[in-house]
């Protein structure tokens, strides 16, 4: 099993990227697993608590169980994924996504390349490294339309959180990077790249 990692900041166009990928190799091949599922669950804070914590910190994200559940994966035995609802800020309590145990499987989120324990699990490691101001912008358009969250909203946890966790652990962690792809889902060259290192080190040709 190859495992790949894909991070980069809010809006750099990760998923872009594995989805290309996927769509190269065959889905058939592939398990995708978001990092923004494995947000840990607060079920003993209010609403308004739960809205109030940084999100953007590496901190946040279960990785005790994303790691449990890529060894498990790499036994051969299929895992089931949470998944988070970010109107609610917590996890369906009735809801998982099974992930199987596919030939690869590709990791993307903000913070795959910040955990030392995580970055051990991986195989390739990437960075998608876009544009600040295309960031927020898609992060904005996406925030709006997918998770119904306001223009000030917005503005507020940018500034509080997104920004300076960026800054502080994000784009330190692209110094791990086996390959980064500038422009995210717009670099044809580096998605292509990228399949074919994929192939060959699936075949052996590395």
């Amino acid at each position: 099993m190859l495992i790949i990692g894909i991070a980069g900041g809010t809006g750099s166009g990760k998923t872009t990227v594995a989805r290309s990928v996927i769509d190269r190799l065959g889905s058939s091949k592939v398990t995708f697993i978001s990092q923004d599922n494995y947000y840990k669950d607060h079920p003993h804070l209010t609403f308004a608590e739960r809205e109030a914590l940084n999100y953007d910190h590496p901190l946040v994200f279960d990785n005790e169980l994303l790691t449990a559940h890529l060894a498990q994966l790499k036994d051969g035995h299929a895992a089931q994924a949470p998944v988070y609802d970010f109107s609610a800020h917590a996890r369906h309590q009735d809801r998982t996504v099974e992930l199987k145990p596919n030939p690869i499987v590709i990791l993307e989120g903000l913070h795959v390349l910040s955990d030392e324990k995580l970055r051990a699990m991986l195989d390739i490691k990437v960075f998608v490294d876009t544009d600040p101001d295309v960031r927020i912008l898609r992060r904005v358009l996406r925030d709006i339309e997918e998770r119904g969250r306001t223009i000030q909203s917005i503005h507020d946890q940018y500034l509080k959180t997104v920004k300076p966790m960026h800054e502080a652990f994000i784009e330190p962690s692209k110094k791990y990077a086996d390959l980064i792809i500038p422009e995210g889902g717009h670099n044809e060259v580096g998605i292509q790249l990228l399949s074919i290192l994929t192939e060959r080190y699936l075949t052996g040709q590395r």
